[in-house]
């Protein structure tokens, strides 16, 4: 079940070895993404969510300045 989390949680998830995706378009996430970050564009992610480890977290960001 989706649940916001906040900066120190993230790290902790990701320590223990979550899967950090961003959900920006490729151009943005070309511009400018999160160290070790996989880029699954929104629009995209039913389609390309099997590159995922189903037996990991996964944290899904998306940075939006609108």
């Amino acid at each position: 079940m989706p649940k916001e989390i906040g900066r120190d949680e993230v790290r902790s998830l990701l320590e223990r070895g979550a899967q950090l995706v961003e959900v920006l378009p490729s151009s943005e996430y070309l511009e400018d993404h999160l160290p070790g970050a996989i880029n699954l564009p929104l629009r995209q992610i039913e389609n390309a969510a099997n590159v995922l480890d189903s037996k990991r977290p996964v944290i899904v960001y998306c940075w939006d300045t609108a």
